[in-house]
């Protein structure tokens, strides 16, 4: 089916390759389809990326485009585009010398957007709001540090970054993965802390950078001493918690709800239907296309259309973002980051 809408619908999907294929191009003009998440595999250079986001904008101009650009080892694009570092290197260096780190997140927050706002894409998700423990197997030097102040500090001048180029920002992983062990794309974590360690502490970065945060996205962990629930299907954390308590008015998007760790709920409808009942405002869906289909399927059924707050994460690009790398703002940040680079010589990108 086919129609003009301008809201994005309630679906973000992937793409099997660098180029659009036939099916997708179709899928993409679904109303109930509002998004498109871009991974490694969607990327081979500049120009090939160019090409793909044109294809995206043709089916379907209404579409939010998204992807990981995080730094480290969740950097989708690379080549041509700026190297950046995890983080942690960020989180250390504010230890050192709080003001350098302060403007190198800032920088980098920066940096990243504006390259990504070259191709026309709306959205990373980032920054990780999780708390640096070394023993978390998805988090670890995802995240700035281990204390809560540190964070905070960090991610609202990360945001800032991001705002300055015209980006939205998009904090994860919704109220703290980053103090369980276990992988939730593989297992189902559970955060067996009493409640009150845990909203005075991982919850606390969430809260005091609510403000400022455009979207959120909260993790598939169970928190049993405060929900019986995933956080993203749970109504205590998405209605009574954030938008309650926080007074969140912004977007909230599931993570991948082909994650091992949504499983638990039962099968893809089943996982929308909660989602969404819970309170998010846009699902994800990834990594298959044949759930895609169906998640398509489901909410066409229903006739579910898009949150009115889905518009507001349109990416409006800086004026310096349409000559980007002559601009003395890229100069000195990407030289920003090679200095950081010098400091960090063992640091390697990892897939």
């Amino acid at each position: 089916m086919d129609i003009e809408h301008s809201t994005p619908g309630p679906l973000m999907l992937d793409l099997q390759g660098p180029e659009l294929n036939s099916d997708e191009q179709q899928l993409l003009r679904s109303p109930a389809v509002g998004g498109v998440i871009l991974f490694t595999r969607n990327y081979r250079s500049p120009s090939q990326l160019s090409d793909l986001m044109a294809a995206i904008r043709a089916a379907n101009p209404s579409l939010l485009v998204a992807v990981d650009q995080e730094g480290g080892r969740v950097q989708r694009f690379r080549e041509g585009f700026t190297r950046l570092p995890p983080l942690y290197h960020i989180g250390q260096l504010y230890q050192q010398d709080p003001q350098r780190g302060l403007e190198l997140a800032h920088q980098a927050a920066w940096l990243m957007a504006a390259e990504l706002l070259q191709y026309g894409i709306d959205l990373s998700f980032a920054p990780v709001l999780d708390l640096y423990w070394s023993e978390s197997r998805v988090i670890g030097d995802r995240a700035f540090a281990a204390s809560p102040a540190d964070v905070t500090a960090l991610a609202q001048a990360y945001i800032n970054g991001l705002h300055e180029a015209g980006m939205c920002a998009t904090g994860k992983h919704y109220p703290g993965h980053g103090s369980v062990e276990a992988d939730s794309h593989v297992e189902l974590p559970r955060d067996r802390r009493e409640p009150a360690e845990i909203l005075g502490h991982d919850y606390r970065v969430f809260a005091d950078c609510c403000d400022l945060l455009d979207g959120i996205m909260p993790a598939h962990v169970i928190y049993p001493k405060v929900d019986a629930h995933c956080a993203g299907f749970s109504k205590v954390w998405l209605q009574d918690k954030l938008r309650q308590e926080l007074e969140f008015d912004g977007v909230i998007f599931s993570d991948d709800l082909t994650m091992e760790a949504a499983t638990a709920v039962g099968g893809i409808e089943a996982r929308l239907a909660a989602a969404l009942e819970a309170g998010c405002d846009m699902v994800l869906v990834c990594n298959d296309p044949d759930s895609a289909r169906q998640a398509n399927d489901w909410l066409l059924a229903r006739e579910i259309r898009g949150s009115k707050r889905l518009p507001g994460l349109r990416a409006m690009p800086a004026a310096e973002i349409s000559d980007l790398k002559n601009s003395e703002k890229w100069q000195s940040a990407s030289t920003a980051l090679a200095e950081m680079y010098s400091m960090n010589e063992d640091f390697e990108w990892k897939s």
